[in-house]
């Protein structure tokens, strides 16, 4: 039926048809909805049962427990600082961060994906489907209190200058998501740190526990930053009953995306595990070296649960175009990943945070790494053939 229906819309889209201009909308939208039965006909070509937007689906499914989470988390927040959280029910809190988040994921796609018709239109090739993920990933990283111009800002600049510049989805050097969050940080730093952007205090304004303005929540790596051991247990790291961007705080739904990614095939368990070997092991180092600072003295294993170590681990370092490509290489980059991340925690009170700026760093390195693994596979190679001449 599906079939059908694009093969009678067809005509109208193709060379000489009243609607021809769109034919690159009809095109994305046909290839989303059907897998093609069209194959290379020159060439050395891969051939899979699995296109590039089917890869975009499932992590678009695999980023879905996250999300649903961090809807309920908002909800939790903004109930416990006005102290109605023993009379709320969980589906009203859950509803409230929904309510909250929609117009955000709808900014997000309506100007990311406008943005990437208009560039197809012109160019008169197909939608590139690499926004199926960003669109989702820009807001779930950013602060609850971010405003909506921002955010459809941010997503501007990061499609047009962190996509399409370089050429589109697969050309493109930096991750798109991390480039908007860096863009907000860097240009409105007073709305994407500090105690007032982690509530939502001006959605939804007769909710019933809508919150003043003046009313401020500080995230535990905020506390750690400002020199004090925050008040928050690990079973709340773990769940992500804590402060923080959208989809960061639940290590529980993190890890079954990352499931899902793993099983699938879609992520490198090999750069997702180094992330983390890297990171515990630079916290550790820290823990025993004697600097005597609170987040220098935080237990390695709460600086991998707190903030968005997990979920830039999980759905960042892993993302296909801009990560490390050769298996050798991936160890390396996602290594040294976890321990910038660290690193930049607590050697810069300034930014608490670290792992956005660690993936945005290696992202420029991972052809180094690339180039480097490859050169010396080439080179080793070379050396056992003429000893074996």
């Amino acid at each position: 039926m599906i079939k059908e229906l694009f093969d009678k819309l067809r005509p109208h889209f193709s060379e000489g048809g009243k609607l021809s201009c769109f034919h690159s909308v009809y095109e994305g939208f046909e290839s989303f909805a059907l897998v093609s039965n069209e194959t290379s006909k020159t060439g050395a070509n891969i051939h899979d049962c699995i296109d590039s937007k089917r890869i975009m689906s499932v992590v678009v499914i695999a980023l879905l427990p996250a999300l649903l989470f961090g809807m309920y988390n908002i909800g939790y927040q903004n109930a416990l600082v006005a102290g109605k959280l023993a009379e709320t029910s969980w589906f009203s809190l859950w509803l409230y961060g929904c309510l909250v988040m929609l117009p955000k994921i709808i900014v997000s796609y309506l100007v990311g994906l406008g943005i990437e018709f208009t560039v197809a239109q012109w160019r008169k090739e197909e939608i590139n489907e690499g926004y199926l993920v960003t669109g989702l990933l820009i807001p779930m990283i950013l602060p609850v209190g971010t405003p909506l111009w921002m955010l459809a800002l941010a997503v501007a600049f990061s499609v047009i200058f962190a996509k399409e510049i370089f050429g589109g989805t697969g050309m493109n050097i930096f991750n798109p998501a991390l480039v908007a969050r860096a863009f907000l940080f860097f240009s409105y730093p007073t709305k994407m740190s500090g105690n007032e952007v982690w509530l939502a205090k001006d959605a939804i304004a007769n909710w019933g526990y809508a919150l003043p303005n003046g009313t401020t929540m500080a995230t535990p790596l905020g506390e750690l930053a400002a020199k004090t051991q925050p008040d928050t247990s690990i079973c709340d790291m773990v769940v992500g009953l804590i402060p923080g961007s959208v989809g960061e705080t639940s290590v529980i739904a993190i890890l079954i995306g990352a499931v899902i990614l793993l099983w699938t095939g879609i992520a490198s368990w090999k750069t997702m595990l180094s992330v983390f070997v890297g990171g515990g092991l630079t916290a550790w180092l820290f823990n025993i070296g004697g600097l005597d600072t609170v987040v220098a003295q935080t237990p390695w294993y709460e600086h991998l649960l707190l903030g968005g170590f997990c979920f830039g681990a999980v759905f960042m370092a892993t993302d296909p175009v801009t990560s490390a490509r050769t298996e050798s290489g991936k160890y390396f980059y996602g290594f040294f990943i976890g321990v910038l991340a660290i690193l930049i925690r607590v050697l810069n009170p300034g930014y608490p945070e670290g792992m956005m700026l660690a993936i945005l760093f290696m992202n420029m390195f991972a052809p180094l790494i690339d180039y480097i693994v490859v050169d010396r596979n080439i080179k080793r190679r070379q050396k056992r053939t003429l000893s074996n001449q």
